[in-house]
């Protein structure tokens, strides 16, 4: 049985950091894209960062590059959503995501509806 629960969620002040995690099980997270995700109420879900199963590039939306950074962690089975220099705009539930096709593209690793499999979500809020 797939499972992904997510981990690391919180309150911090503006310019602090998080690092999310997202713990596998009943699969092996090197064979399948991943994606983390997040969503406010009363907005549309947004691709945060992924990494692509075709060639494991990672890709990043424009409002979170240069200040987070995706990983993995093969042997621990587990990804990671390192975040720096959190912002209030940053505030939202946070989810991990992982789907066994290739997610070639940018628009295609970053796209919700791309993925199978979803964790419960982590808060993170970031305080001005």
């Amino acid at each position: 049985q797939v499972q992904l629960v997510e981990s690391g969620g919180g309150l911090v002040q503006a310019g602090g950091s998080l690092r999310l995690s997202c713990a596998a099980s009943g699969f092996t997270l090197d064979n399948y894209a991943i994606g983390w995700f997040r969503h406010v109420s009363g907005k549309e879900r947004e691709g945060v960062s992924c990494i692509s199963r075709s060639d494991g590039r990672k890709y990043y939306a424009d409002s979170v590059k240069g200040r987070f950074t995706i990983s993995r962690d093969n042997a621990k089975n587990t990804a990671y959503l390192q975040m720096n220099r959190l912002q209030p705009e940053d505030t939202a539930v946070y989810y991990c995501a992982t789907d066994p096709f290739g997610k070639e593209n940018i628009a295609t690793c970053l796209a919700g509806r791309e993925y199978a499999y979803w964790g419960q979500g982590t808060q993170v809020t970031v305080s001005s």
